[in-house]
């Protein structure tokens, strides 16, 4: 409830991505602990009056000053430590020309992403990769058809890409089906690379992770595909054209 109400508020869709049927989200599964300080207590206080049910996944320090950083059903919120005011949205360093994070909220997203076998993925990746993105994908988006088209180009720039099942119309369609059907082939980069280029879908059926990775992706608040996330936790956005995310990687490496 939470969710719509925050949607409602603040909703934005990226240009890049194409938009997430809305969708209650599941527990996190991979929760750091909140902390508990008295300006945490502030925040918390402050968000149980627009719902006292309401569970934070994650509270740590704001990458700026007087603010505090705030998990919500996988939305990102940053509240004043005085607990007064509520914002939500994607704040930009001017110095460092890009998207302002911390490393809290970065070290949560890495454990989320690390509970997701390597194995369960479906990864292009060129030999002696210098970059791995992990990329929440579905077979029907259009930003998603053209990611996949630049796979080739991608791997060349040596980045690997592992993605990940986000049926954005959610797991009773038949979008997610056929995702199931694509995990379950024999040959899922096959099947993924034919089911991106608008070919149907051979009927298919096992133990998959299809429902695990939408689930966790909900719960790094993904609305969209392509959801991309650098190794160390930074959403790089929707769609990136190979060249711009091999610049934002490069730059990424070079500030470590």
């Amino acid at each position: 409830m939470f969710r719509f109400a925050i949607a409602a508020l603040f909703g934005a869709i990226s240009l890049t991505a194409c938009a997430q049927q809305q969708a209650p989200v599941a527990a996190a599964s991979a929760t750091a602990p909140v902390a508990d300080g008295p300006v945490e207590k502030h925040v918390r206080d402050a968000l149980k009056q627009l719902d006292p049910n309401l569970q934070p996944e994650y509270i740590g320090a704001a990458p700026f000053p007087g603010f505090r950083e705030v998990l919500v059903s996988g939305q990102v919120l940053y509240v004043t430590d005085d607990g007064r005011y509520l914002l939500q949205g994607t704040p930009y360093d001017i110095e460092k020309k890009a998207q302002a994070t911390s490393a809290g909220l970065l070290a949560y997203r890495q454990r989320l992403l690390a509970t997701l076998p390597h194995a369960d993925r479906i990864v292009f990746a060129p030999p002696n990769a210098k970059h791995t993105i992990s990329v929440f994908t579905d077979i029907e988006c259009g930003y998603c058809r053209k990611l996949h088209q630049d796979i080739a180009e991608l791997n060349r720039n040596g980045i690997a890409v592992e993605y990940l099942a986000f049926p954005r119309m959610g797991l009773a369609s038949k979008d997610a089906t056929d995702m199931i059907s694509v995990w379950c082939a024999s040959d899922r980069k096959a099947a993924l690379t034919a089911a991106k280029t608008g070919q149907p879908v051979p009927a298919r059926n096992c133990t998959n992770p299809v429902a695990m990775q939408y689930n966790l992706g909900q719960q790094l608040g993904i609305n969209g595909t392509p959801a991309i996330f650098a190794a160390d936790g930074t959403q790089l956005g929707g769609y990136v054209p190979p060249a711009q995310l091999k610049a934002t990687l490069d730059r990424m490496e070079g500030s470590r």
